[in-house]
């Protein structure tokens, strides 16, 4: 099996240090191996995406020392590879349509027989308002494209427990790096965490036609990439996509999920703070070199 990595922004702004340090790391990792390190630009959200932000990731990169074979996978030239997986999954029942604005979730997850609302890696887990309205023999009617489409975990997992050999484990996956509480090696989850640590995610929103959840599992395969390289603050949505991986036949590959870049008070860096922006240290006089000592490479 051939090592091959990627590194898969989002040109909504400017890339900072936490992205210098994923792609060069995944980089670096892809040539010890001598594998092949890939660039993936995700613009599903069109509504942010700029095609400056775009430009300046690939100008940063190339200055970092990074290269990758062309030409470059972009997320907004797939719609129909993920129209295609959610009629799949829509035929099959496992997605329901959902009507709830943040604030219809935020009062539903707050009501006193909820207790304290739980969150996941999409925020508030979704308390299913939409799903007890649902009738699964609707799934015969056409996918409709003009509301958010939400998995049913619980039937999504109820499903991968009578493929599989176990009666509570429905996913697992190699972790070659560490979760935010040192969790590596071979995970493995249940149905039961699913539901209560995940719930419901969303796969296809109204102004998208896909998520990030759904484009990236798809991606990742199209491209066959056996090792996804990522900060632990993704490690939690791990578990949503090796079940999509499940669900659409796909090979999940290894997991390295790696420290997160943090500013002085400790909190993890965003685009919004510029002040750590890649393109900001190149203006004032910084090298490669000196960026890779900032991140700690």
């Amino acid at each position: 099996m051939t090592f091959k990595t990627r590194f898969a922004p989002s040109p909504t702004g400017p890339l900072h240090l936490g992205h210098a340090y994923s792609a060069m790391l995944a980089h670096d990792l892809a040539k010890v191996e001598s594998g092949q390190f890939l660039l993936r630009i995700e613009d599903i959200d069109r509504s942010r995406s700029r095609s400056h932000w775009e430009d300046q990731i690939y100008e940063d990169l190339r200055w970092l020392g990074l290269f990758w074979p062309e030409p470059v996978m972009r997320q907004s030239d797939r719609l129909a590879a993920y129209g295609t997986a959610l009629d799949n999954l829509w035929s099959r029942g496992l997605l329901y349509p959902c009507t709830c604005n943040r604030k219809d979730i935020a009062a539903a997850a707050s009501a006193p027989q909820e207790g304290t609302p739980l969150h996941g890696p999409d925020g508030i887990i979704y308390p299913g308002r939409c799903r007890a309205k649902w009738l699964p023999s609707l799934a015969q009617d056409p996918r409709p494209k003009d509301v958010p489409l939400r998995l049913d975990v619980a039937a999504a997992g109820q499903l991968l427990l009578t493929c599989g050999q176990s009666d509570t484990v429905v996913g697992s996956f190699q972790e070659d790096g560490a979760g935010p509480n040192g969790e590596a090696g071979a995970i493995t989850f249940t149905l039961d965490e699913l539901t209560k640590t995940i719930g419901d995610v969303v796969l296809s929103r109204r102004d998208m036609g896909t998520s990030y959840h759904l484009s990236v599992v798809l991606d990742d395969a199209a491209q066959g990439i056996t090792h996804v390289i990522r900060g632990q603050d993704l490690f939690e949505a791990t578990r949503i996509h090796v079940v999509l991986q499940a669900l659409l036949g796909l090979q999940t590959p290894h997991y390295l999920h790696h420290r997160l870049i943090r500013d002085d008070a400790g909190k993890r860096l965003a685009k919004r703070d510029d002040a750590r922006a890649i393109s900001k240290y190149r203006a004032e006089g910084a090298s490669p070199a000196d960026i890779r000592s900032m991140v700690g490479l």
